[in-house]
This record gives C-alpha cells, sequence and structure tokens, in this order.
C-alpha cells in the first residue's frame, strides 16, 4: 500500500540546521529498525503548512501508523497520512466497475 504523509516540525524541535539532520537519522534509523517492510519511494521539503512530504509503501495500515508515530515522537511534530493509489491502477478499478 502507498501512504502520502505530511509532517509539520515543532519550532523547538530544531536548534540549528545540524540539528535537523541528527533529527532525520534518529527517525530513520528507527523506522528501519522496528517497520522493515516500509519502502521509501520519495521525500520532499516544502514551503507552506507543512515542512515535509514523504511517500512510501508499508505492508498495512498499521505499519503506516507506526511509521507516523516514529516521526510524531521523534521530530516532534504532526502528521498526517493518507492512502494513495497510482493513477494507472486507479483507472483500472474505474474500467471494471458497472457501467450505467
Amino acid at each position: 500500500m502507498m501512504f502520502i504523509m505530511l509532517t509539520r516540525l515543532a519550532p523547538e524541535a530544531l536548534r540549528s540546521p545540524a540539528s535537523l539532520e541528527q533529527l532525520e537519522k534518529k527517525a530513520a534509523e528507527q523506522i528501519r529498525s522496528k517497520c522493515p517492510k516500509v519502502e521509501w519511494v520519495h521525500n520532499f521539503a516544502l514551503l507552506g503548512p507543512y515542512d515535509y512530504l514523504d511517500i512510501f509503501n508499508a505492508p498495512d495500515l498499521e505499519t503506516a501508523m507506526e511509521v507516523s508515530t516514529i516521526v510524531r515522537t521523534f521530530g516532534q511534530a504532526t502528521t498526517e497520512v493518507w492512502t494513495a493509489t497510482e493513477w494507472s491502477k486507479y483507472k483500472e478499478l474505474v474500467r471494471n466497475l458497472p457501467q450505467q
């Protein structure tokens, strides 16, 4: 399953630019350790109400929730996680719906 995660860091989470990399490293290590089946697809830094957008694959909703919880705890952050379907798969699903 594919998931989109939006993250907003708490202002007190970052003390310097270097602390950002340390924070990322700690969270990534925890995710690799606790959720070894998670596969990262893309990571983006954003301008706007969120700081980051991550796209990852996880075997199930519970694993995606673990990832979100790890990011929230280590990053002193808030997260939003959405399920996503690739456009080609969505079109295939739609083609198989009953026609009116």
